[in-house]
């Protein structure tokens, strides 16, 4: 009596339904506990609340919390009701939500546990399979997307992440103030983002003050459909900018390093990371040693100049110095007959306007590039995952702000 009686406060038991008998396995490790539904208790279809008359009952099993270290399962013959609108549906029970296997208090025990460890080191400690792991996390997020309040976002970043190798990418959608994964889609093509774009309401978008992306076509088209005013708001991330000049100077280091060790020339011979470092970045003496690299006649110390001028024209808050600042750049860049500069000259050309946006708009894709790091943490801590849905799934859960445990629990550190 007294173990019926101390499973029904452990495990919140209320009428109609009762404990009726907890059985201990020593041999198997396992605690059992049946519980039963009051005869003559009124049953309701879960769908729609309407009393309905009982149809027949199935036999189910949920894994609870340890009980000292023992394995406790709880057992119910679950009614099914038979509903004029609904048909035969089976009645939803209090310890645990529709289509689980596990008990609302240890679901949350499980989300506790991803949120700290991987889902190998979650499936050793609590003896469970990455499938049933996985529809613990599925059926999290669909919880946390279902409660998310409608969110009007200010100021957005978009960006894609590979999923695997070969150019296989999901795009994801953040809101930069709250740092917050708003939407995951597939791919990168234009349809990724326009789905993101179709859920808002008109006055969400017009909402929208800056969408900082990098410059990928179809992000820009999807953006021009859907946001009012978008050429205004698009904003090309100085990141993106920063690593395409980056980029032309290594090019230029490259086919220069080649020319001068064909005569007998070492000034390129290991500067790679210096060219490359951000000034900032150096201390005193490495900026020292690279004065006189720097200072050189090398084509390589031509470009880096014109990138070092590129990347001090983002503190303009004046439209129109900012795009007196960058067409001097363009001048520079055009005329100086270094065929990567040149190519990424007119490739910023086509796209100042974006550029210009983000000067006086202040926005780049930092929060972005934050959570594509984040999202890289995760793919190696779950050793890569087997489809996208399950990709998609973990990238919401650890970085949607989502309110991810079952009706009833409260977020908290659960007792292993």
């Amino acid at each position: 009596m007294r173990d019926k009686e101390l499973y029904t406060q452990i495990l919140g038991i209320r009428f109609p339904w009762r404990v009726t008998e907890v059985e201990l396995s020593v041999e198997a490790g396992e605690v059992k506990v049946y519980v039963e539904r009051t005869p003559g208790a009124e049953q309701r279809c879960p769908k729609c609340g309407q009393v309905c008359p009982g149809y027949d009952s199935r036999r189910r099993q949920w894994r609870h919390l340890d009980t000292c270290q023992f394995k406790t399962l709880l057992v119910a013959d679950v009614p099914r009701v038979e509903c004029p609108e609904h048909g035969v549906v089976t009645v939803d029970v209090p310890w645990s939500e529709p289509g689980s296997g596990f008990t609302a208090l240890f679901e949350a025990l499980v989300i506790d546990w991803l949120r700290e460890a991987s889902v190998a080191a979650v499936s050793r400690r609590l003896g469970l399979s990455w499938n049933a792991i996985d529809g613990i996390m599925r059926r999290a997020v669909e919880r946390g997307l279902e409660r998310r309040a409608e969110v009007s976002p200010a100021r957005i970043g978009v960006d894609e992440t590979s999923f695997r190798k070969r150019h296989d990418y999901v795009t994801v959608v953040s809101d930069q103030d709250s740092g917050t994964v708003l939407h995951v889609a597939d791919d990168r093509g234009q349809g990724s983002l326009s789905a993101y774009y179709d859920r808002l309401s008109e006055e969400q978008k017009a909402c929208i003050e800056s969408v900082a992306m990098d410059m990928w076509p179809a992000y820009i088209r999807a953006t021009l459909e859907a946001v009012p005013e978008a050429r205004e708001k698009i904003a090309f991330d100085k990141f993106h900018v920063a690593k395409y000049l980056g980029d032309a100077v290594d090019k230029v280091r490259r086919s220069e390093h080649r020319a001068l060790r064909a005569d007998g020339r070492d000034d390129l011979t290991r500067t790679k990371h210096r060219w490359l470092m951000n000034p900032q970045n150096m201390s005193l003496q490495q900026w020292r040693g690279f004065k006189a690299l720097r200072e050189s006649t090398l084509k390589t110390a031509r470009a880096w100049a014109i990138k070092e001028f590129g990347m001090s024209l983002w503190h303009y808050s004046s439209r129109t110095w900012a795009e007196k600042g960058w067409q001097r750049w363009l001048s520079w860049a055009m005329r100086s007959r270094l065929e990567p500069v040149t190519k990424v000259a007119r490739m910023i050309k086509e796209h100042l306007w974006g550029i210009i946006n983000a000067v006086v708009l202040k926005a780049d894709n930092g929060g972005a590039e934050s959570i594509n790091s984040r999202i890289k943490m995760i793919k190696v801590r779950s050793r890569g995952f087997r489809n996208k849905a399950r990709f998609r799934n973990a990238i919401y859960f650890h970085l949607g702000g989502l309110d991810l445990y079952p009706a009833g629990v409260t977020q908290q550190k659960l007792p292993t």
